[in-house]
Formats: structure tokens, C-alpha cells, sequence
């Protein structure tokens, strides 16, 4: 009974404990702050075994057709490149002020497999800023998604410039750093109100 009592008092004092550092706001939420290195390691490592656990079983289709390869690019070019940049083109400012920052998917996919990138795509990575678009599309876009993605460590950017010439031009800077379709800079002092 002694210890039954011991384990009781120790685990309202941690969850005091636990409560009290929530309220105090000592943890700094900033996406500008990285996090230290072992709450980092422990992130990664827990999303990985995650992720591999989740994906066991999936049955994965054929990827290697060209019309799903390029409808999964279609996708890519609408939600992904932003945040993971492509063949030749960086990630945006957005992507560049997650926290954590959105992997290279050119690197990060090489020894993942399809349907582990399947698992992300449809379900999202809580508290990373990467969404869950199985809510908002059929199971052949996800699964062209997951193709086109697999593709990306082979992909150079001049297959994939050749591929999405529209996109590739969009992600260059242009003179004075606008992209196209942005609305130039107005330099000229406004005009003054008349009374």
C-alpha cells in the first residue's frame, strides 16, 4: 500500500510539475528558435519509427507510369515546392521560416519508401507545417503525388525544368527580387491628399 501511495504522490507532483512549467511560458514557442539538439534528435527520430510503423502494409501500386509521374508533378508544383524547393529551385521564404525546417525531399526520400512518402502525403507530419492532403484528395492524386516524389533523387533540374518550364521560371528571381505575377514595388512617394 506504501508504495501504491509513493507512486501516486509522485505522479501528481510530475504532472504539477508538468503543469506549472506549461503555465509559466519559459518554453519559447518562436519559429525562429531552433530547437536544442536533443529535442531535435528525439523529434526526428520519434517521426521516423512513426512513420515506418504507420506505413507497414500499405500496398503500394505501380508508380511508373509517365501520365501519373506528370500529374504528380501538376500536384507538386501547386503544394509542395514552396516549402521543399525542386530540381534547381530552392525553397521559398515560407519554406525557409518553418521551424522545423522542411526537408530537401531530393535527399530525404532517397531511403525512404514509397509507401512511407505515401503516409506523409495523405497523413501530414503534426507540428512541422506539413499538411494532411488526404482530406482534400482522391487516393490516385495522393498516390501520383507519392510517384512524382519518388522520382525527385534521380531528377535533374534540367528534366525537371523540361517537365515544368512555367514553374522553373517562376522560382527564379528576377531583376530587383520580384517573381513574376508579384506586384512591382511602388517607389514613388503617394501622391498627397487634396483637401
Amino acid at each position: 500500500m506504501k508504495t501504491v501511495l509513493t507512486v501516486v504522490v509522485v505522479l501528481v507532483v510530475l504532472a504539477l510539475a508538468a503543469l506549472g512549467f506549461i503555465s509559466s511560458g519559459v518554453y519559447d514557442v518562436a519559429a525562429s528558435t531552433p530547437d536544442k539538439d536533443f529535442v531535435s534528435w528525439a523529434l526526428r527520430r520519434t517521426q521516423h519509427h512513426s512513420v515506418e510503423r504507420r506505413a507497414e502494409g500499405i500496398q503500394v501500386p505501380r508508380l511508373d507510369d509517365p501520365e501519373m509521374i506528370k500529374t504528380g508533378l501538376v500536384h507538386y508544383q501547386e503544394m509542395c515546392a514552396t516549402c521543399h524547393g525542386a530540381p534547381g529551385i530552392k525553397m521559398s521564404e515560407i519554406g525557409a521560416g518553418l521551424n522545423p525546417t522542411p526537408p530537401n525531399l531530393i535527399r530525404s526520400t532517397r531511403d525512404m519508401s514509397a509507401a512511407e512518402v505515401y503516409w506523409i502525403v495523405k497523413n501530414g507530419i503534426r507540428m512541422t507545417g506539413m499538411p494532411a492532403f488526404g482530406p482534400t484528395h482522391d487516393e490516385p492524386t495522393l498516390w501520383a503525388i507519392t510517384a512524382f516524389v519518388k522520382q525527385l533523387p534521380t531528377m535533374t533540374p534540367q528534366q525537371y525544368q523540361a517537365l515544368a518550364p512555367a514553374h522553373a521560371e517562376a522560382g527564379e528571381e528576377h531583376e530587383h527580387g520580384e517573381h513574376p505575377g508579384e506586384v512591382p514595388r511602388n517607389t514613388e512617394p503617394a501622391p498627397k491628399p487634396e483637401h
